[in-house]
């Protein structure tokens, strides 16, 4: 019911849920290299990142526009969403806490992937406030793409998915062993999928056998017309790193 067959082309995009790690100095970055060029560094490498900076407070104007300085034309962004609206306000009233966001990732808005909204696990589905939230984004940002991250199993059933289908917003796959709600159902063009860690939650790494069989899924998702974003959340012992590489690795055979 909420799998889309497209006919055009997709793309496979790659990368990591951030690149400010201090721990990956040594292990990623050298180790005389500046954090200042930490991002345009990782740019060498991956052709998207996440910002998870601004899930808990908003950049500066002028930070939004220098990492958008510091890497190739062709490279993309995907911000979350704050926290104030998800965790805080829980979707409740978010019209000024969507139109602050925004304000600071204009810029940015050639640049930008999905934004990612990550809901908190006590934050059950509710119809009504959710198709307000967004009809909200339907109406006010339609420039933009959406994809959301559940944290509770009610936003598994048949009414939420087709909400998400309605308002074509991408279900995000969170792939956290079972720790996470975690579905395959498709409700958009774009496929997001998030990898927090198979046992340790970002502190344990993919085994090849189990990032072949997603490389499969991809490879198919793409020849039906999605554009797929994996991030990889792992970012502990630089696992993150070597697991995004691997997979490019894969998929380029």
């Amino acid at each position: 019911m909420f799998y889309f067959i497209l006919s055009v082309k997709g793309t496979i995009h790659i990368g990591t849920s951030g690149w400010s790690y201090k721990h990956w100095k040594d292990i990623f970055y050298p180790p005389k290299l500046k954090t200042t060029e930490w991002l345009t560094f990782y740019a060498q490498h991956f052709s998207i990142s996440e910002i998870n900076t601004c899930f808990y407070h908003l950049p500066k104007p002028a930070s939004v526009i220098g990492w958008i300085e510091k890497v190739p034309a062709h490279f993309k962004f995907c911000p979350k969403m704050s926290r104030y609206l998800t965790h805080i306000k829980r979707l409740l009233d978010p019209e000024e806490p969507l139109e602050r966001f925004f304000e600071v990732f204009e810029p940015m808005k050639k640049r930008m992937g999905p934004v990612l909204i990550q809901l908190p696990p006590t934050l059950r589905f509710d119809y009504d406030r959710t198709e307000f939230f967004y009809s909200i984004l339907k109406r006010k940002y339609r420039d933009y793409e959406f994809v959301m991250e559940v944290r509770h199993d009610s936003w598994l059933q048949e009414k939420s998915l087709t909400l998400m289908t309605k308002y074509d917003l991408g279900f995000v796959l969170s792939q956290s062993g079972a720790k996470f709600p975690y579905s395959e159902m498709i409700t958009a063009k774009n496929i997001y999928v998030r990898f927090h860690g198979p046992s340790a939650l970002y502190a344990s790494s993919y085994s090849d056998a189990m990032l072949q069989e997603f490389a499969k899924k991809f490879r198919r998702w793409k020849k039906e017309g999605h554009d797929i974003w994996v991030f990889f959340n792992n970012d502990i012992g630089g696992y993150a790193i070597e697991d995004a590489k691997r997979l490019i690795g894969m998929l380029e055979k």
